[in-house]
């Protein structure tokens, strides 16, 4: 019997690995293009280890190899390590705290030298995710329920917790998108209608006036009461739960949302979400006022436009047209008026190169990614793989959404990176690693992982 290599390729889907090579390979050329300028010699640019665009070459070359090996790992690995990674990844997060470097209004960066740096609260993200599934793989684990789904929360949360206690509130985010893998597995579709009732009240919040709010929730109260009343008799229940509900909708209103935004945020993000919505952010001390003068200064923000980064690139998606610049032609990107091109605006250099033609095709990639990835997580004999496959899908769609949304002023600039596009070794590597495990769990799909 002929078998041509079976210990790497047997079962591998390949379609997945492509996509990631195809990805990377625009992640790269778009770094290129935002960081090369006339003149420079463009071998010794990638070789020399000394511009962004070759660093990320070399972190895509350090990818594949840690992937090569990953394809070669019996599955049984994850399973076995995945509590004692969950420790791991803690214990890099609660490193941060002594050994941080203070960049861009994060504290959650070590450094290695002038070059290379970790974020702990990005690669986190991998560890979370095998950690869940791990748990939620169980013979053990109820998950239908409070205690199981308490326990699941927990797992995801703490490392949340502790980035935004390292200021990194953007990536904290990240975490909650795991509630997606929970609801898969079945967290009762009240707990996502909660969530997305809490959204919209803080929206409301930031909005509306603090007192034509609370009429609106009273008397949404009252109708509730009116109504249920008449179909529900004497059932003191559901009038005592409509009280409660318009109790903490109130206190949430009041209390809790100008907590978080006065001790929570900083300022700089504070005015991110307010400019996100319109409106303008007047800090109401002198303290935070001089963080956010501080912060504005360090970025090169502009102090009279709060959404100078945002305006510069919808300038530069919107140059861009049908058919795009060109590549090496974007003005706007390949001149430094877009901030943060090569990290969280990765994506209007695309723009503005390719046009909305190339960023449409760009985007269609990403969709054929997280339906590839659904796709493999039904085909799953194991929960631990069903449950991982979502977790990563899950992971990606929030990045995704998130980032594009900023680019073009739909979402407030939180920090999020494009996966696989946007410059920086330490995502690189933890989008890199998450993938190519599903690819292994994948070719092992008959097995049963606990």
């Amino acid at each position: 019997m002929n078998q041509r290599n079976p210990a790497i390729s047997k079962g591998v889907d390949w379609s997945l690995v492509w996509i990631w090579f195809i990805l990377c390979s625009i992640g790269i050329t778009s770094i290129f293009a935002a960081s090369w300028h006339e003149g420079d010699n463009i071998l010794q640019g990638f070789i020399s280890l000394k511009t962004d665009y070759s660093r990320q070459l070399l972190f895509f070359i350090i990818a594949g190899i840690v992937g090569t090996f990953i394809l070669l790992t019996d599955s049984k690995f994850f399973t076995a390590t995945a509590n004692l990674g969950y420790a791991f990844g803690i214990f890099l997060l609660l490193l941060v705290f002594p050994f941080h470097s203070r960049v861009k209004g994060t504290e959650s960066i070590i450094r290695f030298g002038s070059a290379f740096q970790l974020q702990p609260a990005d690669l986190c993200k991998l560890f979370v995710n095998l950690a869940l599934a791990k748990y939620l793989s169980r013979v053990e684990t109820n998950f239908t329920r409070p205690r199981s789904q308490l326990i699941a929360t927990v797992i995801a949360l703490v490392p949340a917790m502790l980035s935004i206690m390292q200021k990194e509130t953007g990536l904290a985010l990240v975490y909650f998108s795991f509630f997606l893998v929970m609801f898969r597995e079945g967290l009762p579709p009240s707990v996502l209608i909660i969530g997305f009732s809490f959204a919209v009240l803080v929206v409301a919040t930031l909005l509306m006036d603090p007192n034509t709010l609370a009429l609106v929730l009273t008397g949404i109260a009252l109708l509730a009461i009116y109504v249920l009343r008449r179909v529900v008799k004497r059932n003191r229940a559901v009038l005592f739960l409509i009280v409660g509900i318009w109790f903490v909708c109130v206190g949430v209103q009041r209390f809790v949302v100008p907590f978080v935004f006065d001790h929570v945020f900083q300022p700089y993000q504070v005015k991110r979400i307010y400019d996100a919505i319109g409106k303008d952010y007047v800090p109401k001390d002198q303290a935070a006022e001089a963080a956010l003068e501080s912060a504005e200064q360090k970025t090169g923000a502009k102090k009279k436009d709060n959404n100078y980064n945002v305006k510069q690139s919808k300038i530069a998606i919107g140059s861009g047209g049908l058919i795009g610049k060109g590549l090496l032609k974007g003005t706007q990107t390949r001149y430094d008026f877009v901030p943060e091109q090569k990290t969280d605006f990765i994506f209007c250099t695309i723009g503005e190169g390719f046009g909305f033609t190339g960023s449409i095709i760009f985007l269609g990639i990403y969709v054929l990614l997280l339906m590839r990835i659904v796709s493999i997580a039904e085909r799953q004999r194991s929960v631990f793989s069903r449950a991982y496959a979502y977790g990563v899908a899950s992971v990606f769609f929030f990045h995704i959404i998130i980032n594009v949304c900023m680019t073009i002023g739909l979402a407030p600039v939180i920090g999020i990176p494009l996966p696989f596009v946007s410059y920086g070794g330490t995502s690189l590597l933890t989008f890199s690693i998450m993938i190519f495990i599903l690819v292994r769990l994948d070719a092992d799909r008959q097995m049963v992982l606990r």
